[in-house]
């Protein structure tokens, strides 16, 4: 199975370092690309061997599956060319579905697959299974660091100076939709739309935020109500190099891509 990268930061080395080295027998890196080419091709070239680097409007030639390692702002290009060269497109910039609401028709149409890598969720394999019968509610409350949201519009329009002024305990900045959390922070809220779609969609799916100094990683608790089971999952992060990403995203990826291609696979 060839895979190629779109986006090759943080989360994109760690995936293509991973594949280089052979991590899943039967998947080979082939291409990635990046909105600066110039230093995609200086990052390749420590690799071995060294997958091309291509514009993005080329990336679907060279690959059976791709796997988008950018951001929300960049993730509807990606899966529209994606989707639209009949490929698997593999996403963790979920907050970015937001913006392409005709995703299911462009794969449909085109003979594409879109798939959501969230390692950062705790329960979606049961989620998805209660959602088989009837789901009273579902509802996301969410603990990140203050550094992590000091920058973000919405926290700074809700009068809250984090970079100055740090909280010295839990303070909540957001509740409502998960549609309104992608909106309001798409940097952090990836969660929000991969828990939405697996259950009862954008506008049903609750959503708090807490700012909270005293953790070392995104905290993410899920709570179901529904006829089947109910569950009450958490989920305790750490970042990784890039503060604003968990170390788990990378290894989402692996575990996504590894599902393709196993004989044998444990949960959805």
């Amino acid at each position: 199975m060839k895979v190629a990268l779109a986006g090759f930061g943080t989360v994109g080395q760690d995936v293509a370092r991973r594949l280089t080295e052979g991590a899943i027998p039967g998947v080979v890196l082939t291409a990635v690309s990046a909105r600066d080419l110039d230093k995609a091709r200086a990052n390749a070239a420590r690799l071995s061997p060294a997958p091309k680097v291509v514009p993005l409007a080329e990336l679907a030639s060279h690959a059976d599956v791709i796997a988008e390692c950018a951001t929300a702002e960049s993730c509807p290009e990606i899966v529209r060319l994606g989707l639209a060269a009949g490929r698997t497109v593999l996403v963790v910039s979920a907050a970015g579905l937001i913006a392409l609401p005709d995703a299911e028709e462009l794969a449909r149409r085109a003979g594409g697959r879109l798939r959501i890598a969230s390692g950062a969720l705790p329960g979606l394999d049961s989620l998805r299974c209660a959602r088989e019968g009837a789901i009273t509610s579902v509802k996301l409350t969410s603990r990140i660091r203050p550094n992590s949201l000091a920058h973000e519009d919405y926290v700074l329009r809700q009068g809250f100076d984090f970079a100055k002024s740090p909280p010295s305990a839990p303070v909540r900045v957001f509740q409502g939709s998960a549609r309104q959390a992608a909106e309001a922070f798409p940097r952090h809220f990836n969660v929000a739309v991969a828990l939405s779609i697996a259950g009862i969609g954008f506008d049903r799916t609750e959503i708090e935020v807490w700012a909270d100094a005293d953790i070392p990683g995104a905290i993410h608790k899920v709570d179901v109500v529904a006829d089947d089971i109910e569950l009450s999952m958490t989920s305790r992060n750490r970042p990784s190099s890039n503060p604003r990403t968990s170390r788990i995203v990378a290894p989402s990826i692996m575990a996504a891509l590894r599902a393709m291609v196993a004989p044998v696979v444990s949960g959805g």
